[in-house]
């Protein structure tokens, strides 16, 4: 067991370099681990309940995460992108495979609808990972791609809600539209009332413990309660998660959730696929391998052309359209999960050699998109398809959602900032782990949040990146916590000016010594304006005494260092 063991994160190690290396996603990487370590190659592994286990593990923390997306706020703020440019590609790919679906295989309509849907839906994680390291997220297109794949988790919902119908004989059209909306409207309106009253409430009373670990452990068991809740119901599993993480989205503290579990659940992930990859019946696959190639390049063929009409038709320039098309053009982890829900819940709608090649048509897509922007951007170069151009930044509306100050700390300092901020009317966002100052912040109309200062995952949720954020102020009473959020925000942003609160002469030079370009001892200031009014009344005429105080702040409090002690007040 040991050499296998080895041998696997061997293997794995080597394909997560070599393929990181070559600008190509993890997630292939996973996949191809698991085909290798399968029973069909190296048979390092085989698909044992330990693997199921851990797979169902992944689907629950994939689920949550889709769902942690779908925020109520942001989807009023971009409704008209969303339900504009993401409803009508899905609906375009859908209606482009589902004649193509119905012809060649012999499912009942209602099957070939899913799997129409199931497949007009993208991957996720895979774009928004391709975007980030193409720097091509805060782009139009990127913003478009973007509002097109939160379309596409927020359809989830009814799909999910849609998968008891397969286990029936009969299907009523009427009868089931009607409970899918009933079904879709009562969660939505659930994670709305849920989130405001129960979830707030009950996560500000375990945030007041300041207990990393008790916090991950409520994150993680709401997920759990959820699951085993719609289990219970009737309903797949994977929907009681979804739930889970939109309730959690409606809550301040979404941002230190998403930052908490984003180690886990990347763990997880890397384990779906792997058991995705070690279970697929390669024999099988080898047998019809001209489906499955004939299965590809269909698949990606019409949902390109399918996306490139909806984004011209919707105005988008023809460079950015074919980018968007190339992009969005795969299957998605939505569908293999579909798919998994599906075998888990015992619902055989679809024969087992079917999903099997299914399976196959959609990882092999998603491993193409890769290879096929590599393609891309070498006949741009050559000038064989579009001239270089500059990508369009978003415009002056999106840019507003990026704030220009971040306020590390929303104690007595970080509020009289943020005062200041506010009546210069200068975007800022304030961070702060006491949830009490969060919540009467909140209350008296303060942009602050709850989180973790300290997380890199939480300053990068804000915008803290290079040119972005121009000015950070740490202003937290804590010298350690200080120190630790100065070194995060200098290995995310190292050109940010960073001003800073210190206690007394010792911790202001630390901080100086981090990085800081202005790091103010609030002991020293107070004594400064104490000692002014004391001079001022014996008499000594205003100039003299700013020059003594000039004098006295010059070289970073260097007249001072001999006469007070570090430790002393």
């Amino acid at each position: 067991m040991s050499l296998s063991l080895l041998a696997f994160f061997a293997v794995l190690f080597v394909l997560v370099y070599l393929l990181r290396v070559a600008k190509i996603g993890a997630l292939v990487a996973f996949l191809l681990a698991g085909v290798l370590s399968g029973p069909y190659v190296f048979n390092l592994f085989e698909l044992s309940s330990t693997w199921e286990f851990l797979g169902e593990m992944g689907i629950m923390f994939l689920w949550f995460n889709i769902g942690l997306e779908i925020n109520m706020r942001r989807l009023w703020r971009m409704k008209r992108t969303i339900f504009g440019l993401g409803a009508a590609q899905v609906m375009m790919v859908a209606v482009m495979l589902f004649p193509v679906l119905f012809g060649l295989t012999q499912w009942a309509t209602m099957v070939c609808v899913m799997v129409s849907l199931m497949l007009a839906m993208s991957s996720t994680s895979a774009d928004m990972q391709l975007l980030t390291d193409r720097n091509q997220l805060n782009t139009t297109m990127g913003r478009q791609t973007f509002s097109i794949l939160l379309f596409q988790d927020l359809l989830s919902i009814p799909l999910l809600a849609m998968l008891p119908v397969f286990a029936g004989k009969t299907f009523n059209l009427g009868a089931s539209a009607i409970d899918v909306l009933v079904i879709s409207v009562a969660l939505i309106l659930s994670v709305i009332v849920i989130g405001r009253f129960v979830m707030t409430p009950l996560l500000r009373h375990v945030a007041k413990l300041k207990s990393k670990e008790a916090f991950l452990l409520a994150v993680m068991l709401n997920i759990v309660i959820w699951a085993v809740l719609l289990d219970l119901m009737g309903l797949p599993a994977g929907l009681g998660a979804f739930l889970a993480g939109m309730l959690m989205s409606e809550t301040i503290y979404r941002h230190q959730i998403t930052a908490e579990i984003s180690p886990y659940s990347t763990l997880f992930l890397a384990f779906f696929f792997i058991s995705l990859g070690v279970g697929l019946n390669l024999p099988l696959l080898g047998h019809n391998w001209y489906i499955v190639l004939f299965g590809v390049v269909a698949l990606i063929t019409i949902k390109f052309f399918a996306l490139f009409i909806v984004a011209r038709v919707r105005g988008i320039n023809v460079p950015d359209a074919f980018m968007i098309a190339l992009l969005l053009a795969q299957g998605g982890e939505f569908a293999l999960l579909m798919l998994q829900t599906m075998k888990a819940s015992g619902i055989t709608a679809i024969p087992s050699g079917h999903e099997e090649i299914l399976t196959a048509i959609i990882i092999l897509s998603i491993m193409t998109t890769p290879l096929l922007l590599c393609l891309h951007d070498y006949l741009q170069r050559r000038g064989k398809l579009f001239p270089q151009r500059h990508a369009r930044t978003l415009d002056d509306a999106d840019n507003a959602i990026t704030p220009a100050v971040i306020v590390c700390g929303f104690g007595r300092v970080g509020q009289i900032i943020c005062q200041m901020l506010d009546a210069q009317r200068i975007p800022y966002v304030a961070i702060d782990l006491d949830v009490s100052a969060v919540m009467m912040g909140r209350e008296m109309g303060f942009n602050v949040v709850y989180g973790n200062t300290t997380s890199r995952d939480v300053l990068c949720e804000f915008g803290l990146k290079p040119r972005r954020i121009k000015s950070v102020v740490v202003a937290l009473d804590n010298a350690t916590t200080a120190r630790q959020t100065v070194l995060t925000i200098k290995s995310i942003a190292p050109r940010v000016k960073i001003f800073a609160r210190a206690r007394n002469l010792a911790d202001s030079q630390m901080l100086i010594r981090e990085g800081v370009a202005t790091a103010m001892p609030e002991t020293i200031e107070s004594s400064f304006f104490l000692g002014y009014s004391v001079l001022n009344h014996m008499g000594i005429s205003d100039a003299r005494i700013e020059r003594l105080l000039c004098d006295m702040r010059a070289d970073d409090y260097a007249a001072l260092s001999t006469v007070i002690s570090d430790k002393r007040d």
